[in-house]
């Protein structure tokens, strides 16, 4: 019997609009009524999160959060922590020396602040040839963010930090992305969540040892879990749950992994697997 529902956000939860369509929040809905819980689990930080879960009620039910991939996760009502595993100050301020030798910008989230080296970078391309925006003003209005400029970032950061998420153009990306991790091979988490982003986290860091460490200490088994995701920072999730769903839009390295694929995030994916899977829903 499924207890808990794991949810990636982008590509997964939301349409390629952005948004969470009727169907998708009706069966949400309804399996909350019944009973089930839902964790959002996704790269964004918390403050980016509760506005999904208010579309969902999550808060009535006491829903979850995996946030920053699974370095912290918290009750989305009563704000407790229930794991919390940051890299230290040291190990941020390392990756931003870095990282400078590189075209690449940082942002790091610390509350409603989104703390990064240049406010006004220029357009780059979601994927190698594809459209161009502004992954500043994506991250700040979609999150609640307020924008802070530093000049040095590295010389700000006195405090663990959960993430480091680095963009910059994909090709560029996929060109210099071993580079990048090389010096923090051995010692921090280190991947592409999308096309232009690449992410550091503390060592071992992912969904999974977060869903693991923290929900099944609320008396979860990963036989009663199902996870949805279709990118490569949902994969160690989708093996996690019982039940592993790829996106019908997934890349083909988790569809490889997945136990089954639904439809795409533009045909209510989520629901059709969730009909399925949850008699009377």
């Amino acid at each position: 019997m499924i207890r808990l529902i794991l949810l990636d956000i982008d590509g997964t939860l939301t349409n390629s609009r952005k948004i969470i369509t009727p169907k998708t929040r009706d069966a949400l809905l309804k399996a909350q009524d019944m009973g089930v819980r839902l964790a959002i689990a996704s790269g964004r930080a918390d403050q980016g999160l509760y506005r999904f879960a208010d579309m969902l009620d999550m808060r009535e039910h006491h829903g979850l959060f995996v946030a920053f991939n699974g370095a912290k996760v918290l009750d989305c009502d009563t704000g407790e922590i229930l794991f919390h595993q940051p890299m230290s100050a040291e190990e941020a301020r390392a990756v931003l020396r870095h990282i400078r030798n590189y075209e690449v910008h940082p942002m790091i989230a610390r509350g409603e602040y989104m703390h990064t080296d240049d406010v006004y970078a220029d357009m780059i391309h979601r994927s190698s040839g594809g459209e161009v925006f502004n992954v500043t003003q994506y991250e700040a209005r979609g999150n609640g963010f307020i924008l802070c400029e530093h000049r040095d970032i590295s010389e700000y950061i006195d405090f663990p930090v959960e993430k480091i998420l680095t963009y910059g153009e994909p090709d560029y990306l996929q060109e210099h992305w071993q580079e990048l991790r090389e010096p923090f091979a051995d010692t921090l988490s280190c991947m592409f969540t999308a096309p232009f982003y690449y992410e550091f986290t503390a060592k071992g860091i992912d969904k999974a040892k977060a869903i693991d460490s923290a929900v099944t200490k609320l008396g979860f088994l990963p036989e009663e879990m199902i996870a949805f995701g279709d990118a490569q920072n949902d994969s160690s999730m989708l093996e996690y749950a019982g039940i592993g769903v790829a996106m019908g839009n997934a890349s083909d390295e988790v569809k490889a992994i997945a136990d089954e694929v639904t439809e795409d995030n533009d045909h209510d994916g989520i629901a059709e697997s969730l009909y399925r899977h949850i008699p009377g829903l």
